[in-house]
């Protein structure tokens, strides 16, 4: 089983909430334990808060979630100028730095995560997580089989 959700956003930091808001209630309505949803919600903040700061302003940027049996997969596309994405730390900032922590953030609450680059095509940020899910979630039912669906 496989479930895509796609949008196509303004560079606007209204839009963050909007992604937040419409991944959490995806996950939540497929059962999606409350400390999982509220990692990917975080780690996907800090994505998306990239975009917006580091994007040109008439530049777009799409989110799409994917989710195939418990394993949930976000990508952030930008098409902004790009940046050298080996020069990411996952290591945390000074305690007295103001910036810097988000990507250590998403390293930390995410299973996986990876950086493409390119300065004429942007910039995808992958977000990879597998789901804790609640016992008797639509997800986990569906996962068992028709015979558990009742």
């Amino acid at each position: 089983m496989k479930i895509e959700v796609a949008l196509c956003l303004p560079r606007d930091a209204k839009t963050v909430a909007l992604v937040r808001r419409v991944t959490y209630s995806a996950l939540s309505e497929l059962g999606v334990t409350t400390e999982c949803l509220e990692m990917i919600r975080l780690a996907l903040s800090e994505a998306c808060s990239n975009v917006i700061e580091h994007s040109a302003a008439d530049d777009e940027y799409e989110v799409r979630l994917e989710v195939e049996d418990e394993l949930c997969q976000i990508t952030v596309i930008d098409t902004g100028g790009g940046f050298d994405a080996e020069s990411l730390s996952s290591e945390l900032p000074s305690p007295d730095s103001v910036r810097g922590r988000g990507v250590a953030l998403m390293h930390a609450l995410m299973d996986k995560i990876a950086f493409t680059s390119e300065p004429t095509s942007g910039t995808v940020v992958h977000l990879t997580k597998v789901l804790d899910l609640e016992p008797d979630g639509a997800l986990r039912r569906l996962l068992s089989g028709p015979a558990d669906l009742a």
